[in-house]
């Protein structure tokens, strides 16, 4: 004697599976936004990024790894600070998350050349000639020496730039 499901043969009991799923599928929750890659950062750079309608809050998870300004237009600019991952919840009046997602910053990796003097390290950018860079992880001294000497750069160009006027 057959059952009613050899009766019906192979195909209507994957059918029946089918139907179930995609029930099941329709019924269940969906999250109000869909899950996007993570937003890639280099280090000391920034890299634009447009919001949905009718934003009211941006949360950022590690303002030490990323950081943002809103711009007009529906327009957000997002800076790595420093190395790691983070995320960035952006959210309406009522508190609803309107997109949420993952930001992660490394380092540079073109065109650079660290060097080490033991425990020591150094950074240098070599477009086209090795010049010093600071960078997250180099040594005290070395930092310390070169954000002098860019410090004091930097303030001779304003004091240059405000004498003509």
């Amino acid at each position: 004697m057959k059952s009613n499901l050899d009766r019906r043969g192979p195909n209507n009991a994957a059918r029946a599976v089918a139907l179930v799923l995609l029930t099941a599928a329709a019924v269940l929750p969906r999250p109000a936004f869909a899950a996007e890659a993570p937003l890639n950062i280099v280090l000391d750079q920034a890299t634009l990024m447009r919001l949905p309608e009718k934003v009211s809050t941006i949360v950022i998870g590690n303002p030490l790894i990323a950081d943002v300004a809103v711009q007009s237009g529906g327009l957000v600019v997002v800076t790595g600070k420093g190395y790691g991952a983070t995320n960035l919840i952006v959210l309406d009046r009522a508190g609803t998350v309107l997109m949420e997602r993952q930001v992660v910053v490394r380092g540079a990796t073109d065109h650079t050349v660290s060097v080490y003097r033991g425990a020591e390290r150094e950074t240098h950018s070599c477009t086209p000639n090795c010049e010093r860079r600071i960078t997250l992880g180099d040594s005290l001294g070395y930092f310390t020496a070169v954000s002098g000497q860019t410090d004091a750069r930097n303030a001779q160009s304003s004091v240059a730039g405000t004498k003509g006027r």
